[in-house]
């Protein structure tokens, strides 16, 4: 039996506890059996071993030797580039690595410094971490839950345990027995950790500490929790690894054929070193870390802060969005909708309430209410201030009322009662009213089995639609106090339905989700038939679909539970293992998943989630720990936009490696053809960084911050194994590289015929050089878009691309003619004619291409 199923007279004497607490040597033995109330240190990983980590990858290792063999060979510049650049690369990995990881510090922060706990029958101030199982902790409003307890004493407990339940509304505690398994959120007689009080006071035994917690559950969850990797960090990988292939065994080619035709080892060596450097992206690390990082700005424009860099990209992966339902897709703020009266159930937003009943009706639900206004801000339970709010909306003003009709005497809410009752003097006369739960107060009316009947039948229609009803009573010509005796005898004012509505942009942000191929699914703790009312409501619950509470999937193995997610829109009454058993089974069938949330109890799910979306204003900072992304306005219409600007973000980071490879890809063809005609080799390896770290990653990064486009929003989601290197991807990359090293050969062996017919390897290597280079900044307007686009505003509506391509042609000049740094990067006097052939040359291939996508589109 759990301790909720249990008497608490019988879990004293189980526990070895009594009513007045334990003695100091009791608690002092205890400690040392169960240890401190405190969450287990977990190890972390040196800074130093996580920064060795960053060069796992397979570039960074090719790159490491092209480095050590440049260093051998003499070649000190292009050591020191390629030093500069994987070493910035892994400390930025390593600076990204170490936020990450800061979830279980922020969950230790959830648990109460100190608690009132009873030690040798007097009441002590002790630290939350001395608290120990057995002990008697004593609660009042504003205190915080050290431990997981049994309530043994309840004065009208209500306590929010929103981190771990996701309900917005106080649960209202009780002391009895409960006979069947329940969820968290039903376990009205325990108090849990990280929680707190919100009203009333009680007392309760210490049944868990530390890790035993549902708080420390949670804690091992989030520890065990292992972060999925997003789509980009894949693809990159995946390149990384073909495209590494593709190099090595290119270079094995070369190099055999430079052996075959009865050159040196170390010159054919040479040749297959400059090919490397030719053919590796140097800069591909930085430029998407840097076009994510633009990301993330636009993003935190559109209230979306991103933790996690690859996260921008991942939002644009996403396939399945699990949201939570109190405050991302609602307002997180009870709003009266309905109510009943004279057999009628009408709309309260429509209504003016001048009739003479429904006047009564909602003067009365605002006089018999604690909540307050106070300064134009409302305090209270929301359910009360649900009413001051209607009343302010219709001109019955909560303290004009109450002035006008003083309050005389009460008796408070509690929750066995279920009921609050106050007394006014009204026209003269002292009026009792109540105000309660509907099945409470049916059967204290003075009305016949008829009426009962009727107004059942409201409560119960307006409960399937998802409506929290109250029912109002009174009676007239009371005494100036009153007892519980006296709530009996009522005449029927009627019934108030309210609910948290639906935020009024989340049908549409639904509905944009779904043409955009991606699934929205409920995952709340609330309770079943509010969360269908609000999901019908919005479009997540369709007739395709089912809601279901937890508890249904808790006998379904992981491979069962990958079939029954296919049919369900909303789980209720999760805990959070269903939470992350939800987000496994949708990974585990090649989807990409979000998750959202604010609890504690979302956290682990977070984490495992390959987004995690978190709740900036009412999110936990535990969940925001664990999140990859924050929402500062708690919108799920925000993650929308966020899809879309991720979206947007990969294509650009398409456009981008599209033309680092394709200019790579022209260098390789001009290498191996002067290879396999036996001529010198056509650039410097200090050439070919020049280009791939200056010349090419500023019209690159450019390209990453193309103009963004709604269109991204009508197609599904790219599958989570697709790669880069796709068949269409590389005959485009082929096809551009072709079209460029074709210009830069002709221009490379121009040069080299060039005084009089003569060998001239410095001219032709400089013309080259400066033809690729150029050709390249020429080529990024040509990666904007596969359409024809060199008469059209698309052409320049790249403000970035347009400065890049104006940058590079200054250090492009300033390397051919500034005589110092024309020694440098190892650079011939050109004539004015051969400067103009290298410009003409580079030009042609922007109108050759454009020609070719004009003619390909006009026949598409």
């Amino acid at each position: 039996m759990e301790y909720y199923q249990k008497e608490k007279q019988l879990l004293l004497k189980e526990l070895d506890s009594q009513i007045d607490g334990l003695s100091s040597s009791s608690a002092k033995k205890r400690q040392e059996k169960y240890g401190l109330n405190v969450f287990a240190e977990t190890k972390k990983k040196n800074y130093f071993i996580i920064f060795l980590e960053q060069f796992k990858d397979f570039l960074v290792i090719i790159l490491i030797a092209a480095l050590i063999i440049s260093a051998f060979l003499g070649d000190i510049e292009s050591s020191i580039v390629i030093f500069a650049v994987i070493t910035l690369n892994a400390i930025l990995g390593t600076v990204q690595h170490v936020k990450a990881e800061h979830s279980l510090s922020s969950l230790k922060s959830m648990s109460a410094p100190t608690a009132k706990v009873l030690r040798d029958g007097a009441m002590e101030i002790l630290p939350s971490s001395q608290i120990t199982v057995g002990d008697i902790v004593l609660l009042e409003a504003g205190d915080y839950i050290c431990a997981d307890g049994r309530i043994i004493e309840n004065a009208s407990l209500k306590i929010n345990e929103s981190a771990l339940t996701g309900e917005s509304v106080s649960a209202e505690k009780q002391d009895t027995i409960l006979s069947k398994q329940l969820p968290v959120g039903d376990r009205v007689n325990m108090v849990f950790m990280g929680s707190f009080v919100t009203y009333g006071r009680g007392h309760f035994v210490v049944t868990s500490i530390g890790m035993d917690t549902e708080m420390g559950k949670i804690a091992l969850l989030l520890k065990n929790s292992k972060e999925k990797r997003t789509p980009l960090q894949i693809s990159l990988d995946k390149f990384g690894q073909k495209l590494s292939i593709i190099i090595l065994a290119i270079c094995a080619v070369l190099f055999g054929i430079n052996i075959l035709q009865g050159n040196s080892t170390m010159d054919a060596f040479m040749f297959a070193v400059a090919l490397a450097v030719a053919a590796i992206p140097e800069a591909l690390s930085s430029i998407v870390t840097i076009v994510l990082s633009f990301g993330t700005q636009k993003m935190a424009k559109e209230h979306a802060i991103v933790r996690k860099l690859q996260a921008v990209e991942g939002l644009g992966s996403v396939s399945i969005i699990c949201s939570d339902k109190t405050g991302t897709l609602t307002q997180n703020k009870m709003q009266v909708k309905k109510y009943y009266l004279n057999k009628n159930i009408l709309d309260a937003v429509a209504d003016d309430f001048k009739i003479p009943d429904a006047k009564r009706l909602l003067t009365y639900s605002i006089l018999c209410n604690d909540a307050s206004n106070e300064n134009d801000t409302i305090i209270g339970d929301p359910t009360e201030i649900a009413l001051i709010d209607l009343g302010d909306a219709k001109g019955y003003y909560s303290s004009k009322l109450r002035d006008a009709y003083p309050r005389v005497c009460e008796i408070p809410f509690d929750s066995e009662r279920k009921l609050m009752s106050t007394v006014h003097t009204i026209d003269g006369q002292n009026v009792m009213i109540t105000k309660g739960a509907v099945d409470v107060l049916l059967d204290r009316l003075n009305i016949d089995d008829k009426a009962k009947s009727e107004i059942e039948s409201a409560n119960r229609s307006l409960s399937e639609n998802g409506l929290r009803v109250l029912a109002i009573a009174y009676k007239n010509n009371i005494n100036n106090s009153i007892t519980i005796e006296d709530e009996n005898n009522f005449n029927f004012a009627g019934l108030i339905a309210m609910m948290d509505p639906p935020r009024v942009e989340s049908a549409k942000a639904v509905e944009d989700c779904i043409s955009a191929g991606i699934r929205p699914i409920m995952i709340t703790g609330d309770h079943k038939i509010t969360a269908a009312a609000i999901a019908r409501q919005i479009g997540i619950l369709t007739e395709s679909y089912i809601a279901v509470e937890g508890a249904e999937i808790e006998s379904l193995s992981d491979e069962e539970l990958q079939d029954f997610v296919e049919n369900v829109a909303v789980y209720a009454r999760v805990s959070p293992e269903h939470k992350i058993r939800i987000v496994k089974a949708w990974q585990e069938k090649g989807n990409v998943v979000a998750m959202t949330g604010d609890g504690v109890n979302d956290a682990p799910a977070l984490k495992q989630a390959n987004i995690g979306v978190a709740m900036g204003i009412t999110g936990t900072e535990v969940a925001k720990d664990a999140a990859s992304m924050i929402l500062t306005d708690d919108n799920f219409a925000t993650i929308i936009k966020a899809v879309e600007n991720g979206r947007n973000v990969y294509a650009n980071i398409k456009r981008a490696i599209q033309f680092l490879l394709s200019g790579n890809a022209a260098a390789i063809l001009v290498v191996l053809l002067a290879s396999v005609l036996r001529l010198p080799v056509p650039f410097a390896a200090v050439h070919l960084l020049f280009i791939n770290l200056l010349t090419d990653s500023l019209p690159a990064i450019a390209l990453g911050l193309e103009p963004h486009s709604k269109a991204v929003m009508n197609v599904k989601p790219r599958k989570l194994n697709e790669t880069f290197l796709t068949r269409g991807f590389l005959s485009r990359v082929g096809f551009e590289g072709l079209i460029i090293s074709v210009t830069t050969f002709a221009a490379f062996y121009i040069g080299l015929r060039s005084g009089g017919g003569t060998d001239n390897a410095a001219v032709g290597s400089t013309m080259a050089f400066a033809t690729l280079c150029l050709s390249r900044l020429v080529h990024g307007f040509n990666c904007k878009t596969k359409k024809p686009i060199l008469f059209k505003k698309k052409f320049v509506d790249n403000s970035a691309l347009i400065a890049a391509f104006f940058v590079g042609i200054f250090l492009l000049e300033a390397v051919l003619f500034i005589p110092g740094l024309s020694g440098i990067f190892k650079i011939a006097n050109l004539s004015i004619s051969e400067i103009l052939i290298i410009h003409g040359l580079a030009v042609s291939n922007l109108l050759i291409i454009q020609l070719i996508k004009f003619l390909t589109y006009k026949r598409a």
